[in-house]
């Protein structure tokens, strides 16, 4: 993924993944806040929490993803490291980026969000957290 552009090396920080680590657990409260007054503007916020986590670990190892690489090769480089065992909790990722990618570019065929799209999905992205927690406590930055 580095050799085709999609993730680059940056240097590894435990700091900067506990930052975004704390900013997906605020996402997550502030989606679950939201839900029912701007399902839309929550759901955004629950994906990006989910991208988030994601990224911690990434940066913890010292690789970031590049515009080309984007969101996607996010999923693909945590996948690659975790699944298998866990992908169980990793695999709603992509279908939050799908729904999310629907919510911010509707069209007239696009079914709209509601508050319950949202309630579903806060307790898998709270899982995608305390993954990306529970990996960050187990490898120390390369």
């Amino acid at each position: 993924m580095i050799s085709r552009g999609e993730l680059e090396r940056v240097p590894a920080s435990r700091d900067h993944a506990d930052l975004l680590l704390s900013q997906a657990r605020r996402h997550l409260g502030s989606a679950s806040a939201i839900a029912g007054s701007d399902p839309a503007g929550a759901y955004q916020l629950l994906y990006d929490a989910a991208r988030k986590a994601f990224a911690a670990v990434l940066e913890n190892q010292g690789v970031r993803a590049t515009s080309r690489g984007g969101h996607i090769a996010v999923r693909d480089a945590v996948s690659a490291q975790l699944d298998p065992p866990l992908g169980g909790v990793l695999r709603p990722f992509d279908r939050l980026r799908r729904r999310r990618n629907q919510v911010e570019y509707p069209s007239s065929s696009t079914p709209v969000i509601g508050a319950e799209e949202v309630e579903r999905d806060l307790p898998k992205v709270a899982q995608i957290i305390d993954l990306a927690d529970r990996v960050l406590g187990e490898m120390s930055p390369l």
